[in-house]
């Protein structure tokens, strides 16, 4: 006869259990932050800490009504539950006090919730009044964000530059396929509609880096469309506004200047722009001030020689589906070109 292994009744159900442990256990570490916490729980606007107002009540009201049910749920199961030689409960047919306290209840507390929601919605909606708000035009690609700023003359791409304590309007709009701006921190979702321009503002008043990402699906490579809101202190806005207004320079470093020439000489110049040069490519994101960016492939790596020559080798590897055509470079040529991009700042 072959041998079969008898299970406790005890320990059969152990595997599932641990299996439904460790799922929960990675679960809850995906919703550990990293250097850049991605939560809309820790505000950096006042728009988002109007929103985390509004998530708090309604917690706390769901926190009520989650304690009141559940402890009358477990009231009723240890005290009306079948004992040795007990009689069943008297049942009653309808409670008329009981019954007009659970409609009401209910009732109560949808007003008490929809009463402040209206009031944040009211106000997050509306156009800013702010006579000095920053005007910051976002508009969607596939799939990456472009940044225009109308007032300072600045194109960048990917990341953008906000001063701290300075209400900021967001003009959003599509260049193909719907979009959602979202930075979890700073704001609530907004989409951008192909053909419609739709407005967002706020007034950040914490300084750091906020990250934010495409909240609606747009295509193959919509997980990876993510983007960096760098707010700074007024003076470094200031600067970073400065440097970022003028033309690239001709590059000091041989090696730099020999990827200027290689950028020329190939398809970049088709879809990128330079500000100072030849290359007024509208398809892709404006590399002007390149080098002085955090991440490549809006947000996929971070801005490092090693990650821009794996960037440069295989696009399609490290961004499966992005619309940069895989241009054929030898080692050298990659390493010039490596060499140019970092010189832009």
């Amino acid at each position: 006869m072959p041998f079969r292994p008898t299970v406790s009744p005890r320990t059969a159900g152990l595997p599932a259990f641990a299996a439904v442990l460790l799922c929960l256990g990675v679960l809850v570490l995906q919703g550990c932050g990293g250097e850049y916490p991605q939560s809309a729980l820790h505000p950096g606007s006042d728009a988002a800490t109007r929103l985390d107002r509004l998530f708090d009540q309604i917690f706390w009201w769901a926190v009520g009504v989650f304690v009141v049910v559940e402890g009358i749920l477990v009231y009723t199961i240890f005290r009306f539950r079948e004992r040795p030689g007990g009689r069943r409960p008297r049942q009653v047919h309808g409670h008329v006090l009981l019954e007009v306290g659970w409609t009401l209840a209910p009732a109560l507390i949808l007003v008490a919730i929809a009463i402040p929601t209206m009031q944040t919605i009211f106000v997050i909606d509306r156009a800013t009044d702010d006579p000095d708000a920053l005007v910051v035009e976002v508009i969607g690609r596939r799939w990456w964000w472009e940044f225009r700023y109308p007032e300072l003359g600045i194109v960048t791409a990917n990341e953008a530059h906000l001063p701290v304590g300075r209400t900021v309007d967001l003009r959003l709009r599509s260049a193909d396929v719907l979009h959602s701006f979202w930075v979890p921190r700073l704001a609530g979702k907004r989409d951008l509609v192909p053909g419609k321009e739709n407005q967002l503002w706020f007034r950040p008043d914490s300084v750091g880096v906020f990250p934010g990402q495409c909240a609606e699906f747009c295509g193959t490579a919509h997980a990876l469309m993510g983007m960096r809101v760098i707010v700074d202190e007024p003076a470094d806005f200031e600067s970073w506004a400065q440097a970022n207004a003028g033309s690239s320079v001709t590059p000091a470093d041989a090696e730099a200047r020999a990827g200027r020439g290689v950028f020329m000489a190939n398809a970049c110049v088709s879809c990128h722009s330079v500000r100072g040069t030849p290359a007024e490519g509208r398809f892709g994101p404006d590399l002007t001030n390149f080098g002085s960016r955090l991440t490549i492939a809006s947000g996929v790596l971070e801005n490092t020689p090693a990650n821009l020559t794996r960037w440069l080798d295989s696009t399609q590897h490290v961004k499966p589906g992005n619309l940069m055509p895989e241009v054929q470079l030898s080692a050298t040529q990659i390493r010039q070109l490596v060499a140019y991009l970092g010189s832009l700042r």
